[in-house]
């Protein structure tokens, strides 16, 4: 019972330490970003120099970020671009399928911003805004 004990306690352990936080990540030559502008530039509302990348839809880092960046759940967030594209107003980013993924977008193009997990963040890109 006491070995059953600590192998609970141990994956507990891991499991909170597994996210440390979604965080707004840039090239490593970008500057910081406030909310307010990480929040209209992954709404296609933003500076028109930025290339914007957004995890695969389902990605539990996409819906930790836009609750709490853009405010949006994930069916809003369907339902803003559905509107976006039908109206003519914009285009959802393009997507990308993995942290490893968004992080060699992202580090490969000097406008370029994206999201990953805290945990996920290393020398290719830098940190423009912990939300």
């Amino acid at each position: 019972m006491k070995k059953l004990l600590s192998v609970f306690a141990l994956s507990l352990g891991v499991a909170f330490t597994a996210s440390a936080g979604v965080v707004v990540i840039g090239n490593n030559a970008a500057g910081d970003m406030s909310m307010s502008d990480a929040k209209k530039a992954f709404l296609g509302k933003g500076d028109n120099s930025l290339v914007v990348y957004e995890l695969d839809e389902g990605n539990p880092t996409r819906s930790e970020f836009h609750s709490t960046v853009t405010g949006k759940s994930d069916a809003q967030l369907k339902a803003f671009w559905s509107k976006q594209v039908f109206t003519g107003k914009g285009n959802p980013p393009a997507t990308v399928a993995s942290a490893a993924a968004m992080k060699a977008a992202v580090a490969s193009n000097p406008n370029a911003i994206g999201y990953i997990d805290e945990a996920d963040v290393d020398g290719t890109v830098k940190i423009i805004l912990k939300p």
